[in-house]
């Protein structure tokens, strides 16, 4: 099976590119089949995580382990592509943050003429510089708190 893959630079202006790949390759494959499809070097760190539909970040998936974290090259497409988990996040290079939006748009069977990943369509030119990124702080915490009381370490019970 092939999978059709919309990915979205995170930017002002569209850069978009449709990536074909087979639903048996790994996530290692599908990061440098981006690296190619967007222009980059490929030498610099990346991450996929899990996503949903609002583009909540969810889990890691790795380019290198570091502990008990899920790792691209051991992590086939298949395995965690399914009906209800077709949106990923990618980041490339932790530095610049180079964002981007990942999701599922189509399930083919595999055409015996053509080679996979491919980019198959492509629109908008990869920036020069990443889009800076601007963080927010969240007030809505939780755990944040105008009672909260913090614990006296020299205190004993």
């Amino acid at each position: 099976m092939i999978y059709r893959l919309r990915i979205i630079l995170d930017t002002k202006e569209d850069v978009i590119r449709d990536i074909e790949i087979k639903s048996t390759n790994t996530f290692e494959d599908l990061h440098f089949a981006i690296v190619n499809a967007f222009g980059f070097a490929g030498n610099e760190m990346a991450s996929f995580y899990l996503s949903n539909s609002k583009w909540i970040q969810g889990e890691e998936i790795t380019f290198e382990s570091f502990g008990h974290e899920k790792v691209m090259k051991e992590h086939i497409l298949n395995t965690i592509i399914n009906n209800d988990q077709k949106n990923f996040i990618y980041v490339y290079d932790f530095l610049k943050l180079w964002t981007f939006f990942i999701e599922v748009i189509e399930t083919n069977k595999e055409n015996s003429h053509s080679h996979y990943p491919q980019t198959i369509f492509s629109i908008g030119d990869t920036p020069i510089k990443a889009p800076e990124k601007l963080f927010i702080e969240d007030k809505s915490d939780k755990y944040l708190d105008d009672n909260f009381e913090e614990e006296d370490p020299y205190q004993f019970y």
